[in-house]
């Protein structure tokens, strides 16, 4: 196993922890981090809530995870304790109350940029204590429509404004993301564009005799009809004969305020659905290499099997780790930018 120097501190004091696991599933999902503590230490002390820092390597000058303990659970040996990220706040493991806000006539979000708007819902939420944000949407796109009214969660909030914003000067259509990263100081929600597979830097590579311990390859189904809404009202639909017949009707709705005809739409449409025609496969991997690795990240994958070479996004990671030695988990895939990639959950 590779040797490797992990720091975790409890509210800045050190822990000396028995082994861990440090868990990211990305698409906006909270990232937790579980570890053990010896019973002499931990048993009698009051963890809830308390800050929690993980660096894979004590040298490092910004935690690879930054969070709160939610919970903790004692045996006759030692105590598990559970943290989670910022994002916590506005899901619904992450306790009893989500992340919330209303919205009026008179006290509302109107006129902002995305970005904008979710820096202020973020602040109305209580939450600017331990979570900024950083960098826009691209477009940079408004909050005005439709207009958001009523109680509304945090997190559903910013996944909406998101599927909003989508770049559409390329051949296949490219959404804006967000995903936390550390800046020595606080946790921020960072806004950017989904890598673009053929152009991005390839940050890292695996191959099947090198760096793969195992690795489990997904066939994704395919959507067969895809609909697209357009600005004003026009939509437009594009089915496929052949893909309905194979993996029957699987729906993708999506919207785009950008276009404002139904051939806009139904051209659309039709890109989504080739871009998803061609790359439908997904992988996850074991490896002892790419710890560092963030979602959005590009890699690249050779096997000896071509269809299922090629670049790949990172869009998760798990990490189980000892104060000597680590094994890595990564989930990676190549499916086409979609915006119903932050519309719904990963489905396809």
């Amino acid at each position: 196993m590779n040797a490797i120097t992990p720091r975790i501190t409890i509210d800045g004091e050190d822990m000396d922890f028995i082994e861990g696991q440090y868990e990211s599933p990305g698409n906006l999902g909270s990232a937790s981090l579980t570890f053990q503590l010896p019973l002499t230490y931990a048993g009698d002390k009051k963890l809830w809530n308390k800050e929690v820092l993980f660096y894979f390597n004590k040298q490092d000058s910004s935690p690879m995870f930054r969070g709160w303990i939610r919970r903790t659970k004692v045996d006759l040996n030692q105590v598990e304790v559970f943290a989670q990220d910022a994002l916590s706040y506005a899901v619904k493991d992450g306790g009893t109350s989500i992340a919330q806000l209303h919205l009026s006539e008179h006290d509302n979000l109107d006129g902002l940029s995305a970005s904008a708007a979710i820096k202020e819902a973020i602040k109305r939420c209580k939450l600017s204590d331990k979570l900024g944000i950083l960098g826009n949407t691209s477009p940079v796109v408004s909050s005005v429509r439709p207009p958001y009214r009523g109680t509304i969660q945090l997190l559903e909030l910013i996944k909406s404004l998101l599927s909003k914003a989508v770049l559409n000067t390329s051949t296949i259509p490219r959404p804006n993301i967000a995903r936390l990263i550390d800046n020595g100081n606080k946790s921020l929600l960072l806004i950017e564009l989904q890598a673009d597979l053929d152009t991005a830097p390839i940050v890292h590579s695996y191959t099947e005799l090198n760096n793969i311990l195992s690795i489990n390859i997904v066939n994704r189904r395919l959507p067969s009809v895809v609909i697209v809404n357009g600005k004003g009202g026009v939509a437009g639909t594009f089915s496929h004969d052949t893909a309905i017949s194979a993996f029957d009707r699987n729906y993708l709705t999506i919207t785009n305020d950008s276009l404002e005809s139904p051939a806009e739409c139904r051209d659309f449409a039709q890109k989504l659905f080739k871009a998803n025609e061609a790359v439908q496969y997904e992988y996850g991997i074991e490896t002892l290499e790419g710890s560092y690795l963030v979602e959005n990240d590009v890699i690249r994958i050779e096997t000896d099997d071509p269809k299922f070479a090629g670049n790949f996004r990172v869009i998760g990671k798990k990490i189980n780790f000892s104060p000597s030695s680590f094994s890595i988990g990564l989930n990676i895939n190549r499916k086409p930018p979609t915006l119903a990639e932050y519309i719904s959950s990963r489905d396809n």
